[in-house]
């Protein structure tokens, strides 16, 4: 590591309970890797049950701390958090580059939106609003929303600086404190942003670490009786047991879960912009570990020739390396990842034959896997149907557009969407006809932190972002006063 990424990192990290970093309770820790030479970053506290326990203990008591601020206090704290991070922009994205390996600019990119929605909810604190009902002349019936109390947070290993705000945030303008659990492989971010938080005036037990493996710290916390709701963003599988643990002590579960999203190209469409759309969705986006990545396009067959062999020219000119050069695209998050992209890889080949581009695993240090797409793909293959979380793309066609809505909604998936065309008739109608949470048109990953996110079937239950996320944190009490003399 170069100088500045040596101070970004510490040498080792603990659980961070009541802004106090310490041991796990286990004695254990876990090492993290960077993804792009495949060296410890660092090593972090393997916490357990006991120590979940302890910090939702103590963010009870967080909680009637920072309830007990006025909304107006808490707004001026939460736009105090999002200055900070934007003086530290550069130190986070590094942080975040060097756990994840992305490339850097969209670390930064990344870093932003979690300033943003600081801010965003910040301004929204002080507006969580109830509702009067009429009812007769003898009665006044008004509601008012509460805070829930204690949030658990699962945050994943892909987006993880971001995602952290995109859960905690609205839940501390909400009035709540918080139990954050990070990914194993990306826990840097969590800690190092709580302390700025903890520096910035948000009480120290109102927002707790613990970081840990899954089936130790992620299940206690999944599972934890104390708990008002819990957010988790990953896989549809451990979604499942996520929520099978909550509702069995009747806590809400909000998953935010996988994707196989389709990306229709008409043959109205800007080829440039198709092929530009695709390559941002699943190629230069964290190299396709993303749930939203545009991982499937089906192209109408009067273009799907001019469409493939534009793709492919594009995907070749992709430079692949270290996320803090800077790169198109950087390595996998993991080795344990890689393995199961290369799987895929095998998978495909043995369904569609070679893929038109891509398809190896680079033989250099670090995770990284080329750029692949396969072509003439058919509805059933496991390639088209499977989520594989990484930077492979299958390529379909259709004859026209009922056969374009059919083959976009045969998946399990209903996450995100999108359409490039310039009828905007046809448009609309793929918006009604899709089953996903969210619809592209002519521009994939439009939108941003105001915009409610979050999928049909199995992409989860619940929408993150906008004043939606706001609701998912509250919970509704009813008054009515009999004032008949």
């Amino acid at each position: 590591m170069s100088t500045d990424d040596q101070s970004a990192v510490a040498d080792q990290y603990g659980v961070l309970i009541d802004g106090t970093e310490r041991d796990a309770s286990s004695g254990e820790t876990i090492a993290v890797y960077d993804p792009a030479t495949g060296d410890r970053l660092t090593d972090v506290a393997a916490g357990t049950a006991g120590d979940v326990d302890e910090a939702v203990s103590v963010a009870h008591e967080g909680f009637e701390t920072w309830r007990g601020y006025t909304p107006a206090k808490r707004c001026r704290i939460l736009n105090d958090v999002a200055r900070a991070i934007r003086e530290e922009k550069e130190r986070f994205a590094r942080i975040e580059t060097l756990e994840n390996g992305k490339p850097l600019s969209e670390a930064i990119g990344q870093v932003e939106r979690c300033a943003r929605h600081f801010e965003y909810y910040g301004g929204l604190a002080d507006k969580v609003e109830g509702e009067s009902i009429p009812l007769d002349d003898g009665h006044v019936d008004y509601t008012i929303r509460e805070p829930v109390g204690v949030t658990g947070h699962i945050v994943p290993w892909n987006v993880p600086i971001y995602l952290f705000a995109r859960s905690v945030a609205p839940a501390l303008a909400a009035g709540n404190a918080a139990v954050v659990k990070p990914a194993e492989e990306t826990p840097i971010g969590a800690l190092e942003l709580t302390r700025l938080l903890h520096e910035n005036g948000v009480p120290t037990a109102a927002v707790n670490v613990v970081p840990g493996e899954g089936v130790a710290a992620g299940a206690a916390l999944s599972g934890h009786p104390d708990l008002g709701t819990i957010t988790f963003t990953g896989s549809s599988a451990t979604g499942r047991e996520v929520g099978k643990a909550a509702i069995a002590n009747l806590t809400e579960p909000h998953l935010e879960l996988g994707g196989k999203s389709p990306l229709v190209v008409y043959d109205d469409a800007d080829l440039d912009v198709a092929v530009a759309e695709t390559v941002k969705g699943i190629f230069a986006t964290n190299t396709g570990q993303v749930c939203s990545a545009s991982s499937r396009v089906i192209v109408h067959e009067a273009v799907s020739e001019a469409y493939v062999e534009k793709l492919v020219a594009a995907v070749e000119d992709l430079s692949i390396g270290p996320g803090i050069d800077d790169h198109d695209v950087g390595p996998l998050a993991s080795a344990a990842h890689l393995d199961r992209v290369a799987e895929y890889f095998d998978v495909g080949r043995s369904e569609v034959g070679d893929p038109v581009v891509g398809g190896n695993v680079l033989d250099r240090d670090g995770y990284y896997v080329e750029p692949t797409v396969f072509a003439d793909v058919p509805q059933d293959a496991r390639i088209l149907q499977e989520e594989v979380f990484g930077p492979v793309l299958t390529v379909s066609t259709f004859a026209d557009e009922a056969e374009a809505i059919q083959r976009s909604n045969d998946v399990d998936y209903g996450l995100v969407a999108g359409v490039v065309t310039t009828d905007m008739g046809r448009a609309h109608r793929f918006a009604r006809e899709v089953d996903a949470g969210q619809i592209y048109v002519n521009e994939w990953f439009a939108g941003g932190n105001e915009t409610p996110f979050g999928g049909f079937k199995d992409s989860g239950i619940g929408r993150e972002n906008g004043t939606q996320a706001i609701h998912n944190y509250t919970q509704i009490k009813n008054v009515c006063l009999d004032i008949s003399e």
